[in-house]
């Protein structure tokens, strides 16, 4: 049960795409002056040392995140994804990439003095590590650490006190039963709370469950007559591969997706700038590629 960290995947193209639409998110929601309660569901340790040996390990960050740090690209970088650059800058000395912010600290960055965030995180050694992490804040009652299960904890908070809520979700899905868990969950927030933003991360992978869940995602938002937007990023075939000894070889996460309800309504035209900029400077062969989708 507890064998996922995602620290040897901190700063992979899936972050890429997570955080800078969590980021965005975050900032359409902070205009208001009205009191924001944040749920992370999977909030795992919360900072990621890229030079650390859970990092170095599995070296996504080097196709991901660091690959931003060095674009090639001629014209300057969407507004989204240069704040999100900009907010990873800010855990690094200048021209450092060492340190990765997880969501608890993103989330965490943007948050005003009214406003609220619960993280939920049931991986014990995750779980001690987020608490110091957050310690270190000194942000006192702002920030509430539960080691329990965040699929059930968001429960008792919904809806929350000032009527104003963002819950992001991103299990690791490696528990089978995480893809029926998720839309069970979306929808029975939805009933607690209808004008919630919804925020879903996914991984996209052979296998039919992965397929399904944005699929049920959609019907639920549409059958409460809620706005929402799905954007996936791929950057490489998901194709099985051999080696040279010819054993099948597993290609990794080939591509992920962000489905939200009730989001931004600036957020598509910002991610139809960030998107192609994505697939640029993160693909890994021709396969590479995005869509972006909404409806209600």
């Amino acid at each position: 049960m507890f064998s996922y960290r995602h620290a040897f995947h901190a700063g992979n193209h899936a972050d890429v795409l997570k955080h800078t639409v969590l980021l965005a998110v975050l900032r359409h929601l902070a205009l208001k002056d009205t009191a924001l309660t944040v749920f992370d569901t999977h909030a795992g340790a919360g900072l990621y040392r890229l030079d650390g040996d859970y990092a170095q390990t599995s070296a996504e960050a080097a196709d991901g995140f660091i690959k931003l740090t060095t674009s090639t690209l001629k014209e300057p970088l969407a507004p989204i994804l240069q704040d999100y650059m900009d907010m990873v800058a800010g855990f690094n000395a200048k021209g450092q990439w060492k340190v990765y912010p997880g969501s608890p600290f993103i989330i965490q960055r943007l948050l005003q003095g009214r406003d609220k965030l619960k993280l939920f995180e049931l991986h014990p050694t995750d779980s001690k590590t987020l608490s110091a992490n957050i310690a270190q804040l000194e942000v006192g009652r702002q920030v509430a650490i539960l080691r329990e299960d965040g699929f059930e904890g968001v429960k008792k908070f919904l809806p929350p006190p000032a009527r104003r809520a963002l819950l992001l979700c991103d299990p690791s899905y490696e528990i089978k039963n995480d893809y029926a868990r998720v839309p069970a969950m979306v929808a029975d927030s939805l009933q607690r709370f209808a004008t919630g933003t919804y925020v879903v991360w996914y991984p996209i992978i052979p296998r039919p469950e992965a397929h399904d869940l944005p699929k049920k995602l959609k019907t639920l938002a549409n059958k409460a007559g809620k706005s929402w937007l799905n954007t996936t990023l791929t950057v490489k075939s998901s194709k099985l591969l051999q080696d040279k000894d010819g054993e099948t070889v597993r290609p990794g996460l080939p591509s992920s997706g962000m489905f939200l309800i009730n989001p931004p309504h600036t957020l598509k035209a910002a991610l139809q700038l960030a998107l192609p900029q994505m697939v640029a400077l993160l693909k890994q062969d021709q396969h590479a590629t995005f869509s972006l989708e909404s409806g209600g």
